[in-house]
């Protein structure tokens, strides 16, 4: 049990990067990452030693959020901050730094499935069939989307427009 508690502790960061992706709150991704792992702890009898544990572990984390997002929506919200917010200036002095604001940029552009579904299998690392559980998807709508979302992520970063969402 100690082993797997071991590689639950070493998740923790995908964790809190997908649930900043989520909330882009670091406070609030905090606290959906300490539920995730209250959660998982308490059920750690029902995953399965083999299987992928991150898989396992963001659905917890996906409907920890999801969860709170409904019991959100009946209570009132803070304003958000808008982009161009001086609190979030910073002087580019890099090639690399502007290129990665681009990528920021275009990324943010992005629908929240394209978005949601590059982060799964590009940065996290998920093979398509723990994305499609993590999603509760086919696995033939996870490759189109992830198709789309790079094929339009492409398109922006090259200076092109996005596709209507009827054209794809």
């Amino acid at each position: 049990m100690t082993e797997t508690f071991r590689m639950i502790e070493l998740e923790i960061p995908r964790l809190r990067r997908y649930a900043r992706y989520l909330v882009r709150d670091r406070d609030r991704a905090d606290d959906i990452v300490q539920e995730t792992l209250v959660r998982a702890v308490d059920k750690i009898h029902t995953w399965q030693p083999g299987t992928n544990l991150r898989a396992w572990l963001i659905v917890i984390l996906r409907n920890t959020f999801i969860n709170e997002v409904r019991r959100s929506n009946r209570a009132p919200t803070a304003p958000a901050l808008p982009q161009d917010h001086p609190a979030f200036a910073v002087a580019a002095s890099q090639v690399s730094h502007i290129a990665f604001l681009d990528l920021q940029s275009a990324f943010e552009r992005l629908t929240d499935e394209h978005r949601e579904i590059l982060l799964l299998v590009v940065v996290e690392g998920l093979k398509y069939e723990e994305a499609a559980v993590v999603l509760n998807l086919p696995i033939g709508t996870i490759r189109s989307r992830l198709s789309r979302a790079r094929e339009t992520l492409r398109n922006l970063l090259d200076g092109g427009q996005e596709r209507s969402a009827g054209a794809l």
